[in-house]
């Protein structure tokens, strides 16, 4: 098992940074590959960003690519994920998850999730 708490949501200006962490405990996460997804009000799950184990493989949505970056400290058992050049439309409830198979984690689909932070970016 392993449990995942995100932090470091909050309100912010558009143009704005922040940065979401993702700490997990249970099993060392070296092993899983790990994302990070948002839903707005109305939308479905999304995926953001996603990492694999060894952290030498990202992928991003197209709206995200060059303002955000996902990185992790396996030593730390932390993910996280550095947001830049806020929008408004970046307003969401911000998710991260773990999985065995980054493909799995494509499609939005994980063994594992947080319970979500909100990140809110005022106009």
């Amino acid at each position: 098992q392993v449990q995942l708490v995100e932090s470091g949501g909050g309100l912010v200006q558009a143009g704005d940074s922040l940065r979401l962490s993702c700490a997990a405990s249970g099993r060392a996460v070296s092993s899983y590959a790990m994302g990070w997804f948002r839903q707005a009000p109305g939308k479905e799950r999304e995926s953001v960003a996603t990492i694999s184990g060894g952290g030498g493989i990202t992928h991003y949505e197209d709206s995200v690519k060059g303002r955000f970056t996902i990185s992790r400290d396996n030593a730390k058992n932390t993910v996280y994920l550095q947001m830049s050049s806020l929008k408004p439309e970046d307003t969401a409830v911000y998710y991260c998850a773990a999985d065995s198979l980054m493909l799995r984690l494509y499609s939005s689909v994980a063994d594992y999730w947080g319970q979500g932070a909100q990140v809110t970016v005022s106009s």
